[in-house]
């Protein structure tokens, strides 16, 4: 099984590179990382020139033009683009434990999606965080809330990820499905921009296919770095979309990842090659 790491990410380099750290040391490497930006200004790209000489897996930049919100769209595009075949999607500003990866493939069933969890931090200690290196918080850290997922009990986490059809507490800053399962039901919504929801939408669609949630907890741990919230939005027009999906029972819908595939046919250019090969010309 090739896992693909699709990262999401937007104007912030600095937590990327964390991110990014932390997908390189891990116990057990993925496939492959993609990067999927929403449209970030050149240092996003700079930082991945930067760092892809010397990057251990496969690492891919996807850029798309800042034209508002666009995840559905992000995302799609790394799932497109990913020759794993089960795809863990992460936020730009989640930094994974070194056994995340490893973890994630342990609960991996076919039939299911997996949706795990985060630790949250405060401002203080993302800065540190960010300053200081790939320091991951543990259970007695200052600066957290729900210091309980800096746990990884494996016993604990298997009896969590019995699967069942647990509607609530749906994010996509970590979450895997195999990839089958997202043509299956054509990925993101890309009718829905702006904030949120469209990974609950999702979700939904992926319950109505017949698919089963398992809750990964005590293991795939990861720390959010802390950034000001954008999700108390009164009157989302996403909900409607959601409630609609939910009404209709919907599988697929409309405009989603089919959109992308045919981009794709050719595998996306790994920018390890691209940053070797650019240094051998400048050499030569």
């Amino acid at each position: 099984m090739r896992i693909s790491v699709a990262v999401i990410t937007y104007n912030w380099p600095e937590a990327l590179q964390r991110v990014l750290a932390a997908l390189a040391a891990q116990s057990e490497l993925p496939y492959e990382v993609i990067v999927t930006d929403d449209g970030s200004q050149p240092a996003t790209r700079e930082l991945l020139e930067r760092i892809a000489r010397d990057y251990p897996v496969r690492l891919v930049h996807l850029w798309q033009p800042d034209d508002g919100a666009r995840m559905s769209r992000a995302r799609n595009r790394a799932i497109a683009a990913a020759q794993g075949d089960y795809i863990i999607l992460l936020d730009g500003d989640m930094v994974a434990e070194r056994h995340f990866v490893a973890d994630h493939r342990s609960f991996a069933r076919s039939g299911c999606f997996v949706q795990g969890s985060r630790v949250l931090t405060n401002a203080a200690l993302t800065r540190r965080m960010l300053e200081g290196g790939l320091v991951m918080p543990g259970f007695f850290s200052r600066g957290i809330e729900r210091r309980r997922h800096t746990l990884r009990l494996p016993a604990l986490a298997r009896w969590y990820a019995r699967p069942g059809t647990k509607r609530r507490g749906i994010k996509s800053c970590n979450m895997a499905f195999w990839r089958d399962d997202l043509l299956r039901v054509n990925g993101f919504n890309e009718a829905m921009t702006g904030w949120g929801r469209e990974d609950t939408e999702l979700a939904a669609r992926a319950f109505h296919a017949g698919l089963l949630r398992r809750e990964l907890r005590f293991s795939a741990l990861a720390t959010h770095l802390y950034h000001r919230t954008r999700k108390h939005i009164v009157d989302n027009p996403n909900d409607r979309i959601v409630d609609d999906t939910r009404a209709r029972q919907l599988i697929r819908c409309e405009f989603g990842l089919d959109q992308h595939l045919s981009e794709f046919a050719t595998a996306a250019v790994d920018l390890r090659v691209v940053m070797r090969d650019h240094g051998i010309s400048q050499s030569s």
